[in-house]
């Protein structure tokens, strides 16, 4: 599993980094707003570890806009900041947990467990947007009532973006996602997939069904 750190004091994003990779996670250190925004821009993460005080803005608002742009995944705030007021702020805008410093390495990996298995309980097995209904389990894709004929693949490209609608997906993460790696894919594959998809899909509004964002990748709207 994934966990994106983001902390700005250099020996302690290291000692997360450490802890976390000999718990057995994939571990990515970012010190800012922005190299949080650019890793989560690069590929996706099963949770993240949050510190609030960042040198380029507060982390409360980056996990605002996390939330807005259809972010789920667990998020625990690790910070200075202990007051029940400050606590209660944070988990009210979003996170899922909140761990005030200075902090225990294990019970910071106990909590990342247990919201870890909570999120795997959880996970939706039934997907509905705009007239489209995915059965995740009956491998069934519907829409507007009427059964759609995909192929593995078209069903598994649908299904990333059934499961972060509104959020812009990068042509990598598609890729990482779908093809495993972005390196096997040729550099014109995802296109003609994402032209079959949009076939599928006859909206009567002027609304397209998926956007296409120039130089980053795509969106279901």
């Amino acid at each position: 599993m994934k966990i994106l750190v983001v902390e700005d004091q250099r020996r302690l994003g290291l000692l997360l980094r450490q802890g976390l990779t000999e718990a057995g996670y994939t571990v990515k250190h970012a010190a800012s707003c922005s190299g949080a925004r650019d890793a989560l821009c690069e590929t996706s993460y099963d949770a993240i570890v949050l510190d609030l005080g960042l040198p380029d803005g507060d982390g409360l608002e980056l996990l605002q806009q996390w939330r807005r742009s259809g972010f789920n995944e667990p998020v625990i705030i690790l910070s200075a900041r202990d007051a029940v007021d400050d606590r209660i702020k944070g988990l009210d805008l979003g996170a899922d947990d909140y761990l005030p410093k200075p902090f225990s390495l294990p019970e910071l990996l106990a909590r990342l467990r247990s919201l870890l298995r909570r999120q795997a309980n959880v996970k939706d097995t039934v997907l509905e947007h705009r007239g489209i209904r995915m059965d995740l389990v009956g491998r069934t894709t519907h829409f507007q009532g009427e059964a759609l004929d995909l192929t593995s693949r078209e069903f598994a490209l649908l299904e990333i973006f059934m499961q972060n609608p509104g959020r812009i997906l990068t042509r990598s993460l598609i890729c990482e996602k779908v093809w495993s790696s972005p390196y096997e894919v040729d550099a014109n594959l995802l296109d003609v997939y994402m032209s079959k998809l949009r076939s599928k899909f006859d909206v009567k509004d002027d609304k397209p069904m998926f956007k296409t964002v120039r130089g980053v990748g795509y969106k279901l709207q």
